[in-house]
């Protein structure tokens, strides 16, 4: 049953080489690849090179920025990108310099942001664009956009911040009021014709 010779030379106890190119399963370990980010060279696994390669935390939270924005992200339904229309360049910075180019709710300031504050909407445009009365230009009126942080922006966009609290940080004073002859808000953010 046993090879006397074998047992003797005891050449059946030396285990097989299972490491490296001995493994049954090599397939050639890591590969050099480039990061599609930033370009920079790293080693993956072929198990772990996929669509996007990214090098780091950093480089995949950028690509997830830019590649899940507008239709590149799961839930769009189309729209709402396109441009503000003939006024709100004008409605914007007038809203920056009122507010003092600073968040009127938290009051971070445009230095501390590293850029300008968003310009807020209070009633937001799609209602002027839904409304057959109203047209998309006519929600660019001092009176019904605030300046906001980028956190605070996306806060008042999903309803953590209302139309009241931020009506009642607008100095009508300084405003100018309802400038283009549609009307006011009223405290709970609804339009209010004159």
């Amino acid at each position: 049953m046993y090879c006397p010779s074998c047992v003797e030379n005891e050449s059946w106890r030396d285990p097989p080489k299972l490491e490296g190119s001995d493994h049954p399963r090599w397939n050639g370990g890591k590969v050099a690849v480039d990061c599609d980010v930033c370009g920079d060279s790293v080693e993956r696994y072929p198990s772990n090179v996929h669509e996007i390669v990214c090098c780091s935390e950093d480089c995949r939270g950028q690509w997830l920025s830019e590649a899940f924005t507008g239709e590149g992200h799961p839930n769009w339904t189309g729209g709402g990108n396109e441009a503000y229309g003939k006024g709100w360049a004008t409605v914007r910075e007038a809203a920056l310099e009122r507010d003092g180019y600073r968040c009127v709710n938290c009051g971070a300031t445009s230095d501390e942001l590293g850029r300008n504050p968003d310009v807020h909407h209070i009633v937001p445009v799609r209602a002027f664009v839904a409304a057959e009365a109203h047209e998309k230009t006519d929600a660019h009126f001092l009176e019904n956009v605030v300046s906001l942080c980028i956190a605070c922006h996306r806060k008042a966009e999903f309803g953590r911040i209302s139309a009241a609290t931020l009506l009642e940080t607008i100095d009508v004073s300084r405003s100018g009021g309802d400038q283009n002859g549609f009307g006011r808000l009223a405290p709970a953010g609804e339009m209010v014709r004159e």
